[in-house]
């Protein structure tokens, strides 16, 4: 411990949080967003800010006992050692360049710590068209669904969508794709039930030159990432989208099941390593769980930006990843 920190006083009540940043009142669409990814994030607001926030009232100085409190909420909500030291680390920084040991200043220093860290990892992606878009992840993930809702918001921006049925061990998976393409009205190519998943692909990116197509989705089946031989498969359906479109597939997003935590760290490496690199990160079901730290934890030891996640069970409730907004949400 620093000697140079005061103790703490257990006399002083709890501030307020800091106030999210105002959104346009008239801007019905834009609330519903921000309503939702508030409503989405409130197991983990309640397990990270708020029990920090009741943290920071017990003390009258920033000091490291309160550093202390602070790192310990961060590693019970996954947001991994690494990741914490650096946020705490942070916080210590900002504090001394603001000379400042107000307690009350610690919650917008947070913000801004945890806002730069989610804005370190940047992938580029080359604007191209049709845009082949490759969507792994374990069994369990949410997937399908995620690749469904892709559709749906492309074709509800006006893009002209194919969806390929690469996940051939179900049937029943290749059945809730097609209902999801008749929903976002997009082009479906599927095969039979154990057909080959590469043959699939062949067949959707002939289909998408052919069609003028804006947006060719690849949904490929689950499994688990010790399992070498169906990784192989994955290299394989990668390989022969690119010998259709040159750097095709130009964005492959890894699936995460946000509830997992820790664990999705080590499902980003293998598939990372496995198919040369990931270009984003969609991280569902995120409204079920408190252990949303998960997010902070991937931009430090991933480089891998999250451009997806899942809150809720609704279209609408896949959003853009968008580092300050859900921040916000954490904070108000």
């Amino acid at each position: 411990m620093r000697s140079g920190w005061p103790k703490r006083s257990a006399g002083r009540a709890a501030s307020q949080p800091a106030g999210s940043t105002p959104v346009d009142s008239g801007d019905q669409g834009m609330l519903g967003v921000v309503r939702r990814l508030r409503d989405g994030l409130a197991k983990t607001r309640d397990g990270l800010t708020r029990r920090i926030h009741q943290a920071v009232g017990r003390y009258d100085r920033i000091d490291e006992d309160l550093l202390e409190e602070i790192e310990a909420i961060l590693l019970q909500t996954d947001v991994g050692v690494e990741t914490t030291l650096r946020i705490i680390d942070g916080l210590r920084d900002r504090a001394v360049d603001h000379r400042t040991r107000n307690p009350e200043d610690l919650m917008g220093l947070l913000r801004e710590e945890m806002t730069d860290i989610l804005g370190d990892a940047t992938v580029p992606v080359p604007d191209q068209r049709p845009r082949v878009i490759m969507i792994v992840g374990v069994n369990g993930s949410g997937k399908t669904t995620t690749a469904g809702k892709m559709a749906a918001r492309y074709a509800g921006n006006g893009k002209k969508v194919l969806i390929a049925a690469a996940d051939t061990f179900r049937a029943a998976a290749i059945d809730q794709l097609e209902v999801w393409a008749r929903r976002a009205k997009a082009d479906f190519i599927r095969h039979q039930h154990g057909s080959d998943p590469s043959a699939v692909v062949y067949d959707a990116m002939q289909a998408a030159a052919a069609r003028d197509v804006d947006v060719v989705i690849i949904d490929t089946a689950g499994r688990l990432h010790t399992k070498d031989n169906l990784m192989e498969e994955l290299k394989k359906i990668k390989r022969t989208a690119g010998k259709q479109m040159d750097g095709a597939p130009h964005e492959v997003l890894l699936v995460l099941d946000g509830t997992t935590g820790q664990n999705a760290l080590s499902q980003a490496r293998v598939f990372s390593e496995a198919l040369g690199g990931l270009t984003g990160i969609a991280l569902t079901k995120l409204d079920g769980t408190a252990r949303g730290g998960i997010v902070f934890a991937i931009g430090v030891h991933l480089g891998i930006p999250v451009k997806l996640i899942g809150v809720g069970e609704q279209i609408e409730d896949l959003q853009d990843f968008d580092a300050p907004a859900f921040v916000d949400a954490l904070f108000n």
